[in-house]
């Protein structure tokens, strides 16, 4: 069983509906909402997991700029190659969904957890 967390900063959230404003953590995993100075909720950990599973899958991260302004633009962009060919295309289309810029489109960790290739 894996089991993954990041607790070096966290913040408590009262309220499902609740949304936060900070703006911390490795460049490489934040979501195009945090680079946009945008508030933002739980849907940005699902952008982090995409990011953690793209690299764990492809041995290096989705979006990799020369600077933080690239970074920040290549983020923003949602441009990415794709996981490796040996990856299903159920895999494929998991990714993309957990990579999807617009956060009110990305999964829920509900909706994530449902999704075939996981269950």
């Amino acid at each position: 069983m894996a089991k993954i967390g990041d607790f070096g900063v966290s913040k408590v959230m009262n309220n499902t509906k609740d949304l936060a404003a900070t703006v911390i953590g490795t460049p490489y995993y934040l979501s195009p909402e945090i680079v946009q100075s945008n508030t933002y909720d739980y849907k940005t950990d699902i952008w982090s997991m995409g990011i953690l599973l793209y690299e764990m899958c492809a041995f290096r991260p989705p979006f990799n700029g020369d600077n933080l302004h690239m970074l920040a633009i290549q983020i923003v962009s949602g441009q990415y190659q794709p996981v490796p060919s040996n990856y299903s295309k159920g895999f494929q289309v998991l990714m993309s969904r957990l990579l999807t810029v617009d956060p009110l489109k990305r999964p829920t960790a509900d909706e994530v957890i449902k999704d075939p290739l996981v269950s």
